[in-house]
């Protein structure tokens, strides 16, 4: 079941072109495309086997992405993930030899296992579409996409993600178990990475960039929604069991997404209603609560929702 009705014609070609490889990961899919068309990174949270990998796969591959994988463990080095330089005696030079961060869309599994060291270059590539290696700055490819996981059940041997890096995701979200229907088709059918392999893009990486701009410059949002989210901005930082409260970044993220699913339900401008989508998916990972609330968190954010009027 999708989140709204898709009405915009690239975006439902999209669905279809990969629902054979996607089976009951519509709301999962309709998240993925709002960051890929905004250009943000997307933080899953679920337990293996739920399609996370074949998410990723089959994102990089509709779009036309070049694809990196980082599998995360203890004693990853940054250099593992940014890539480094190596002396070639025959030449008596150092030669850069990019690490799996300079692809389109990097599969980062298990981000939570690798060590802080290892993660603040991951911070770097996601703030600033940039690495620095040796002191020479490198920019990344455009779009540049991190789609990191983590286990939500499992914390032996991992290293929470920092606050400022949990702010550098644009959604965080879970896949979580399909329907029955859904999971019958798996069965049934089975699905093999050859097969996904052979799935031909509808898109080239240039191509997305230009939907970014376009999205970003043609789908207005008037002073009305603007106030409308500030004022949500506002009441996390004022609320009770709140203890920290929604940046100016968090902000403008939810804007930016509000734009996309403007877009995908086929207009120009955005509506309250675009804004309230994936409200607790951009939010709640930035939100910190008081001690014993944080259980509440979702509950929280819903009454701060419910309280900020919609301006007409």
């Amino acid at each position: 079941m999708a989140l709204f009705e898709v009405k915009n014609d690239t975006v439902r070609g999209v669905m279809e072109h990969v629902s054979p490889y996607l089976h009951g990961k519509d709301e999962a899919l309709i998240r993925v495309l709002v960051c890929v068309f905004s250009g943000g990174h997307i933080l899953i949270e679920d337990l293996p086997g739920l399609g996370k990998t074949t998410l990723a796969v089959v994102t990089a591959r509709v779009f036309g992405f070049t694809f990196g994988r980082v599998q995360c463990t203890n004693d990853l080095l940054p250099t593992d993930v940014t890539g480094l330089n190596v002396f070639r005696a025959e030449r008596g030079e150092f030669e850069f030899h990019p690490g799996p961060i300079f692809n389109n869309l990097v599969l980062v599994d298990e981000i939570n296992r690798a060590s802080p060291k290892t993660q603040s270059a991951l911070l770097e590539s996601m703030g600033e579409e940039q690495a620095t290696i040796d002191g020479i700055t490198h920019r990344l490819a455009e779009p540049f996409i991190v789609m990191a996981t983590q286990n939500p059940a499992e914390y032996a041997g991992t290293f929470p993600l920092p606050e400022s890096q949990m702010d550098r995701f644009m959604m965080r979200m879970s896949i979580g178990y399909p329907d029955r229907n859904s999971e019958r088709d798996i069965l049934r059918l089975g699905l093999n990475r050859r097969s996904i392999d052979q799935l031909p893009p509808l898109f080239s990486a240039a191509s997305v960039v230009g939907l970014q701009r376009e999205i970003e410059h043609e789908v207005t949002a008037g002073d009305r929604i603007l106030d409308y989210i500030l004022s949500i901005t506002e009441k996390t930082r004022s609320h009770p069991l709140v203890a920290c409260g929604i940046s100016t970044r968090g902000a403008m993220v939810l804007l930016k997404c509000a734009r996309c699913v403007a877009w995908m339900r086929g207009r120009d401008f955005v509506v309250p209603e675009d804004v309230k989508v994936f409200a607790g998916d951009v939010l709640l990972h930035r939100m910190q609560f008081k001690d014993g609330s944080r259980s509440e968190g979702g509950r929280i954010l819903q009454s701060i929702m419910d309280e900020v009027p919609a301006l007409k």
